[in-house]
């Protein structure tokens, strides 16, 4: 009972911050959250549960790789955002400069390898 319990409210959490995370500006910055990383994983965990057996190792196993990988902060920042809205990497042209937009598919290239591996094996 108590483990129905436990689950019922981590549920309730997810969904929770699922709304809230919808409400959010469409032009917010991650430089301006108190922590960045586990504000990503608050938003990103939602889109992960029910897919993955562990949503948070997910969430933060992305995060590193993005944040590591992607040395452009206009990249970097609108592939966080991408994972946190979409729960899969995504960048929307809207979210980076048109001077940079060409480099979106080299930035995709590069994270492909980690995102897999994410998913797949978030504990490495």
């Amino acid at each position: 009972m108590k483990f129905r319990s436990g689950v019922l409210a981590v549920a309730m959490l997810l969904a929770a911050s699922s709304a809230q995370a919808q409400s959010l500006p469409r032009n917010w910055a991650w430089k301006k959250l108190p922590d960045p990383r586990g504000e990503f994983v608050r938003l990103c965990a939602p889109h992960m549960v029910g897919r993955w057996a562990h949503p948070e190792s997910v969430c933060i196993c992305l995060h590193d790789h993005a944040v590591a990988g992607i040395e452009d902060s206009d990249l970097r920042e609108a592939l966080l955002r991408g994972i946190s809205e979409t729960g899969v990497p995504a960048i929307e042209n809207d979210w980076v400069p048109a001077t940079k937009r060409p480099q979106i598919n080299a930035a995709f290239t590069q994270i492909a390898r980690p995102t897999l591996q994410c998913m797949f094996d978030p504990a490495t």
